[in-house]
């Protein structure tokens, strides 16, 4: 699939390279069948007729027909793989993002349909690794939200009736472990040590050294961690014991929230962490090589947009 010459390797090769059908089609194909046997998503047969004119298969078995979006981020969409291939190149590299309406004009769709598009896309950029970070690792907070003497009154007495963070603030823990440069990022609802400390725990393999700040909800991580801590209120800075690496990341979330997205609702909130987790993750490699690695979640995951937009949505 991505050993062709002619493979893009920059958004322009990509523009061409899937506006062509055939290829996108191809593509898209062997994302969703590795192995080349279509395989029915309602019965699991893989005994299927192509229907070439429809670009679908018709079961065998159980006679239901069935397209290569089905069982991934594009399912029920009407959009082309010409806007789907080309979309998520532009958002994975893209350093701050893409918004909405910036994907709308490019694209020609709705300002809607982009925003439906750029949720779909960062579900396929959830990382959801269960592989604890050891070494030396970094841990720290910082707070996501407007400033308090900017809301609306109604807005701010919400906010600070919640009692959030700073000004009722949103609240993102972040874990960086320096020996490969990866973050983890937790949208948490308190600063408090039961929710802080026991990310620490089920992230990081014990008996690792464990940087933070003074925050004291750290203060037990002894002695299953080897925990150092600065006081900014001195130094930023103590030998290997810093947070550095965090706050470089933090300036870039920062600005890719204030700056491209600059409203971000709470319970959509890690759909922005997860798509600047994999962007800094995965910033080593080439614009290609993040391409390839986002398409490789989409199968597997659909989201519709009740479950965006429906009232009680949470956190995942």
């Amino acid at each position: 699939m991505t050993h062709q010459s002619d493979f893009p390797t920059t958004l322009q090769e990509a523009m061409i390279y899937f506006a062509d059908p055939e290829k996108s089609f191809a593509f898209m194909v062997g994302l969703r069948w590795p192995d080349g046997k279509p395989t029915c998503p309602h019965c699991l047969s893989d005994r299927a007729s192509f229907l070439s004119t429809r670009k679908t298969w018709k079961c065998m078995a159980c006679h239901k027909q069935f397209s290569a979006k089905v069982g991934t981020i594009f399912e029920d969409s009407a959009l082309g793989y010409d806007k789907w291939f080309p979309a998520m190149w532009m958002i994975v590299n893209a350093k701050n993002g893409i918004s909405s309406f910036e994907l709308a004009r490019a694209f020609n769709v709705t300002q809607k349909t982009a925003w439906f598009m750029n949720h779909r896309i960062r579900l396929a950029l959830q990382n959801g690794s269960i592989v604890k970070f050891k070494g030396n690792v970094e841990v720290d907070e910082t707070y996501i939200g407007g400033k308090a003497r900017f809301m609306h009154k109604d807005v701010k007495a919400r906010k600070l009736k919640g009692g959030k963070g700073s000004a009722g603030k949103e609240i993102v823990q972040g874990l960086l472990d320096r020996e490969n440069g990866k973050v983890r990022l937790m949208h948490v609802r308190s600063s408090e040590k039961d929710s802080l400390d026991a990310n620490v725990r089920a992230n990081v393999v014990a008996g690792s050294n464990v940087y933070t700040d003074a925050h004291s909800s750290y203060v037990d991580l002894k002695p299953e961690f080897k925990h150092e801590f600065v006081d900014h209120a001195e130094r930023y800075v103590d030998g290997k014991v810093h947070t550095n690496g965090l706050e470089n990341f933090w300036s870039l979330l920062k600005r890719s929230l204030k700056g491209t997205y600059v409203s971000v609702e709470p319970f959509h909130l890690f759909r922005y962490l997860d798509e600047q987790a994999f962007r800094f993750n995965e910033r080593k490699d080439c614009d290609q090589g993040r391409f390839l690695k986002a398409v490789a979640g989409i199968v597997g995951r659909r989201i519709t947009y009740m479950s965006l937009t429906g009232e009680g949505a949470q956190p995942a």
